[in-house]
């Protein structure tokens, strides 16, 4: 990491503090993240496997729905537009969204889609913590299409009109359509209205925005290639960033920190906060590009929000389960990183 470059501790926590001025709009396909606990009991006789006894079960909001319900956490005003099913997992999705405080105006509950489920079947002894051991997933792919797309699309017109940012959550399951695409292309040229991109699998789809933060991983799926280091890394980020025509590019790389790609300048990298091993990654994404997203909403340089985006997933991936970030820990994140 260029010491050169860090930005003053003072200056990050001034910037978290104007969180709660913004008021940022969340776009994409929201997820039912459920967690099934149980314990051990048994080998079953009819087959080589474990027989849980059920504790509970856990529905948190994912996707596109963790996102807005981290840009609520971390104080901002937040809409959320998606589709969810008018089922169980829906519900309870939308139940968690609203006790947040997350405006779910915008979000279409259709018996006709299925509510997309990740259900982590997490297993343990009687007192041991609980390992996930399986996931399964439930929904249909296809079920956000036609007038469900054309409501999406109006939805999303309403909840920009006063946005200060939009953040594009895509996984590729339909709500991210060709009409959503060109409100918000129109809106970024026209108002100057800051949208950034976190898209699972399609990213090239999305160019001539802001910035986008894909993992690592995510960045070799759309070269289509292995990256053997970082520097290899460091090149095809940059090309990447000058294909989309974004102003940054931000990679996330789990224990190996980030690497923040800026138009005009060297590539810089930052390393992990802390020195813990992660306890659980999942949803750590969305507190990521929420974070990015309201520093620069509220003035930040590129650097300086990379640098709170990996304070804030540093938080995140320290917590079990899909988890969000308060503006209080993320104060305390980096004056503990300045005291060090």
């Amino acid at each position: 990491m260029s010491e050169r470059r860090a930005p003053h501790p003072d200056r990050l926590c001034k910037l978290v503090k104007e969180f709660s001025q913004r008021r940022v709009c969340v776009v994409g396909d929201a997820v039912a993240d459920q967690f099934l606990y149980g314990e051990i009991s048994r080998v079953s006789r009819e087959a080589p496997v474990l027989i849980l006894r059920h504790e509970r079960t856990e529905t948190l909001p994912g996707g596109a729905a963790n996102c807005a319900t981290n840009a609520r956490s971390l104080g901002a005003t937040v809409k959320l537009v998606c589709t969810a099913g008018a089922d169980e997992a829906g519900g309870a999705m939308l139940a968690k969204l609203r006790t947040a405080g997350v405006d779910c105006r915008g979000v279409i509950e259709s018996p006709g889609v299925r509510t997309t489920t990740k259900m982590r079947i997490l297993a343990g002894q009687a007192h041991s913590l609980r390992q996930q051991v399986i996931r399964v997933d439930f929904g249909d792919e296809a079920a956000v299409q036609g007038a469900l797309q054309e409501e999406i699309a109006g939805r999303l017109r309403e909840a920009i009109e006063a946005a200060d940012a939009v953040i594009i959550s895509d996984y590729n399951y339909g709500a991210v359509n060709e009409d959503v695409i060109s409100i918000l292309e129109e809106a970024s040229i026209r108002r100057k209205l800051p949208v950034l991109v976190d898209s699972r699998f399609r990213l090239l789809q999305f160019p001539g925005f802001l910035s986008a933060t894909p993992n690592e991983d995510e960045a070799e799926h759309v070269g289509g290639k292995r990256l053997a280091d970082a520097h290899a890394l460091e090149i095809y980020a940059e090309e990447l960033r000058a294909r989309l025509n974004y102003e940054s590019l931000l990679v996330t790389r789990g224990r190996r920190g980030m690497l923040l790609l800026e138009k005009n300048c060297a590539p810089l990298h930052i390393e992990a906060v802390g020195d813990r091993e992660a306890i659980d990654v999942t949803g750590a994404g969305d507190t990521v590009i929420a974070t990015y997203t309201l520093a620069l909403a509220s003035g930040a340089s590129f650097v300086e929000a990379a640098h709170l985006a990996n304070h804030a997933g540093g938080i995140v991936v320290m917590k079990r389960g899909t988890a969000s970030a308060s503006a209080d820990e993320l104060i305390a994140s980096v004056k503990s990183g300045a005291a060090n």
